[in-house]
């Protein structure tokens, strides 16, 4: 097996290689002035490869990557692992409107279609709960970083209080909440638009409380940021947040601080200045569990 990855997540793909005693090679891209890529893949390589990359600002990942899987297979590879911490175009998952793409099935089926294995970490499912509904093939792999985060933020607090600033929230902020024994709540949140947000505090005391918000995307920032702003009103002592998949579009992480956060964490699912939190060791077990 042989672990391939990309200049953009190097430090990832190679931390994953050193934890499954792999050797690391990368395929070299081109961007000519017309925006068209050119993949150059290694060549010589064992039937089976693990190809390594996160698919946020996903148009441009998406095409290298099936020149690269073209490529690898017509190279002799039989076998190609896609590991993919962050999955793009899961959210959609149904045509909300007339005349919409469902957009979660055309990217599965391309992932289907091009990947033998595809493992991933808590993607951002709706309806569809199982990641083999959404890319359907047998293995198909989606590991939480819950375990992950709990043991981290163990290391900060010796005690506090989480938040999940909506109710998709609520499996990852339960499950770090009992691993950890911290207590937890989730607050309501009605979004509508983009960047308009209205987030409802449960009914606690949160006075004096070290608050940590728990969210598995940090987009543009606006729901954790009116999360932080209210738990501060209510008497948070502090209010920190962690985020497994650090999007941060545009003006987001500026924004999350401004709102009183005072320490922002990540997992290092994309490359981002917050990450704090290492995925390596639970990739390299997922990756074991297929093999």
């Amino acid at each position: 097996m042989r672990i391939i990855g990309f200049e953009d997540y190097r430090t990832q793909a190679q931390a994953l290689a050193n934890a499954l005693h792999a050797q690391y090679q990368e395929v070299r891209l081109h961007v000519f002035p017309d925006g068209e890529s050119r993949a150059q893949v290694p060549v010589d390589l064992p039937e089976h490869v693990v190809l390594v990359r996160s698919l946020n600002q996903p148009n441009s990942k998406l095409i290298e990557l099936l020149l690269s899987v073209s490529a690898l297979r017509r190279h002799g590879v039989k076998r190609i692992t896609l590991v993919a911490p962050y999955l793009c175009y899961m959210r959609q998952d149904a045509e909300n409107h007339p005349g919409e793409a469902i957009s979660q099935q055309v990217i599965g089926q391309l992932l289907a279609d091009n990947f033998d294995d595809v493992i991933t970490v808590d993607p951002h499912l709706h309806r569809v709960h199982r990641l083999d509904q959404a890319i359907p093939i047998q293995n198909a792999l989606a590991v939480s970083a819950g375990k992950t985060i709990g043991r981290f933020l163990k290391n900060q607090y010796q005690s506090g209080m989480l938040i999940g600033p909506d109710s998709e929230s609520e499996q990852w902020v339960r499950g770090i909440a009992t691993e950890i024994g911290f207590s937890y709540a989730v607050a309501t949140k009605i979004r509508s638009g983009d960047n308009a947000v209205n987030v409802t505090l449960p009914q606690r005391n949160y006075a004096e409380q070290n608050v940590i918000l728990i969210d598995d995307i940090a987009s543009t920032g606006r729901t954790l940021a009116q999360a932080a702003g209210k738990l501060l009103q209510a008497g948070a002592k502090q209010v920190d947040a962690v985020v497994t998949h650090p999007l941060f579009c545009s003006d987001s992480e500026r924004f999350i601080r401004q709102s009183g956060v005072t320490q922002v964490w990540s997992t290092d699912s994309i490359a981002h200045s917050t990450n704090a939190i290492c995925l390596s060791e639970l990739l390299a077990e997922a990756v074991k569990k297929i093999i």
